[in-house]
Parts: structure tokens; C-alpha cells; sequence
């Protein structure tokens, strides 16, 4: 027990720290499906509105591992000129909790065989951290890192473009501009500061017809902050008929992972996924579980629109 308690606070302080090799945003394995969560010019790319809720439950089995819920909903408007969205999430890391709301808003033009969207996005967010809640043991020496807790409201922005075709996306954000403070902190001799940094996110997608039966979308992800080592998601989904869809994914130096949709109706979408550890830490955690749900609205009785694959 004890080792999983220096385990989990190893990993909030590596992942509160501005030099700590590791990523700060949230993470998905459904990113194909949650795309406003990283790029704002995504909104209203579907062209209808739509809801989509998703849930993650990170390590399973490891006290204090990420658990993260958000809610989006993002719509064109203005004959279908701009598009707008919002979210809510609540993201819970160890003794650190962090629940916020993004506004985001795309320009789309319309182009010969696609869109390309430019995006801006706006957020306010709530940090907290219990540090004084650290059982440091019987030792008695106080150490000052753990000696306050921390109760922050913070701003960002972020910006993003996007562009798509009915086969085909490609996009490129960085949805967290500003370099917050998360603590006044400071280690003798060094001028850092425990803080946010930021993100970059390159993502694409192609759908191939096998068949009239069978659609085969590859998607990659390619993920870097500063002062960690360049992240990637390779995934690939097989679609059967339009309504179930069976997938795997591979991100370096991290998972391996298992994916299954449903298009229970035109209107909703059902996604679940499970990751397995390919790091150490496999030692203490059964993996992590994802599920989605997708909502479109706009449908009316006999009017079906063409299967949308991101």
C-alpha cells in the first residue's frame, strides 16, 4: 500500500509540475469522437447539434488515478457559416480536482470538396489541490510544499483550424495558451514554477470503402507540451453496416486499447473503450475503461442524413 501512495504522488507531482515530462490536458482514447475537447474549429463540423458525454476512468485499481467526465455541445448557425460549443468537465487527479467551462466558436468556409475552419475558445476553470491532506509520515520535519492547500480560478484560450471532407479531417490546435501559475512555489536555485504549459495536437483521419458493407477509418493522433517526449495515438476502426464498429489503438509508450461503437439509431451513438498499460504501472492497475454517449439532434420522422464518421 504504501508504494501505490508514493506511486500516486510521484505521478500528481510530475503532473502538476511546468518541467514534468508528462502530459497535462485530459485524455481520451475516443479523441475521434470528443475532437471539440482539443480543437475548437470543430464546432458545428457535423453540421447538425450535437451532445456528446463521455467518462473515463483511468487505472483502475490505483488510489487516486484520473477520473474525468465532460459534456459538450457544439452547433452551426448562420447558414451553417460558424459554429458554436460549449463544455463542461470535472477532471479529479489524486488530492487535485480541476472543473471548468469552455466556449468556443469556428468560422467555416466552405470550399470545393470540404470546409476549413479557423477557431477560438475561451475557458474559466476552478483548480484545487489538498496538499495538506499528504500523510507525509512520522518523521515531523515540515516540508512547505505540502504545507498549503490551493484554491485557484483560472482563464485560457486556446485556438485551432480545421478542415474536413465526408472521408477525410485534418486539424491542428493548441487548445491551452496561457502558462497559469498553480502554485507560488518556489525551489531554491530554481526559477520554474509549478504551472500549466502549452499543448499542441495534430490530428487526421481517412474513412476507406471496402465494400458497400465495410468502412475502414484510420485516425492518428500526435500529441506535445513542453518538456515531455512527443505523444501518439494510432487507431483504426472497422465499421460493419454503418451501426457497429470494432476498433484497436496503440499510444507510445502507454496503451494498447479496444474499441466498440454503436449507431443505435441516426440520432445516438454508443462508444466504449478499454486501455492496457504497457508501462510499469501495469503492475498496479486492471486498465482503463471510456464510455461515450452521442446525441444529434434536428432529426424529423423519414428524414435520415448520411452516416458521419467524425
Amino acid at each position: 500500500m504504501k508504494s501505490i501512495r508514493i506511486l500516486i504522488l510521484g505521478i500528481i507531482i510530475a503532473c502538476a509540475g511546468k518541467q514534468a515530462m508528462a502530459q497535462q490536458e485530459a485524455m481520451y482514447t475516443q479523441y475521434m469522437f470528443n475532437t471539440l475537447a482539443i480543437n475548437p474549429a470543430y464546432a458545428g463540423s457535423r453540421n447538425v447539434t450535437s451532445a456528446t458525454a463521455l467518462y473515463r476512468n483511468q487505472w483502475v485499481g490505483i488510489a487516486g488515478a484520473p477520473r474525468t467526465a465532460t459534456l459538450s455541445i457544439d452547433a452551426p448557425i448562420e447558414s451553417k457559416k460558424v459554429g458554436l460549443g460549449l463544455q463542461v468537465y470535472s477532471d479529479r487527479l489524486g488530492i487535485t480536482t480541476t472543473n471548468g467551462a469552455i466556449a468556443s466558436y469556428a468560422y467555416r468556409i466552405r470550399m470545393d470538396k470540404g470546409t476549413l475552419a479557423l477557431g477560438l475558445q475561451g475557458g474559466v476553470s476552478q483548480y484545487q489541490a489538498n496538499f495538506t491532506s499528504v500523510n507525509l509520515g512520522s518523521s515531523g520535519v515540515p516540508d512547505p510544499a505540502f504545507s498549503q492547500n490551493v484554491n485557484k480560478m483560472l482563464l485560457d484560450f486556446g485556438v485551432g483550424v480545421y478542415y474536413n471532407t465526408d472521408k477525410f479531417y485534418l486539424g491542428l490546435s493548441s487548445p491551452q495558451l496561457l502558462n497559469n501559475k498553480l502554485t507560488n512555489l518556489k525551489v531554491e536555485g530554481d526559477n520554474s514554477f509549478s504551472g500549466q504549459a502549452m499543448h499542441l495536437f495534430l490530428a487526421t483521419g481517412y474513412v476507406f470503402q471496402l465494400n458497400d458493407d465495410l468502412h475502414l477509418k484510420p485516425s492518428v493522433l500526435i500529441k506535445y507540451v513542453k518538456g515531455a517526449p512527443i505523444e501518439g495515438d494510432l487507431n483504426a476502426t472497422l465499421w460493419v453496416s454503418d451501426v457497429i464498429g470494432f476498433g484497436a489503438q496503440y499510444r507510445t509508450e502507454a496503451d494498447i486499447s479496444g474499441l466498440v461503437e454503436f449507431q443505435v439509431s441516426p440520432q445516438i451513438r454508443l462508444g466504449y473503450s478499454y486501455d492496457h498499460s504497457t508501462t510499469k504501472l501495469v503492475q498496479y492497475n486492471s486498465g482503463s475503461h471510456e464510455i461515450m454517449l452521442r446525441y444529434e439532434f434536428g432529426f424529423t420522422k423519414g428524414k435520415i442524413l448520411s452516416p458521419r464518421f467524425f
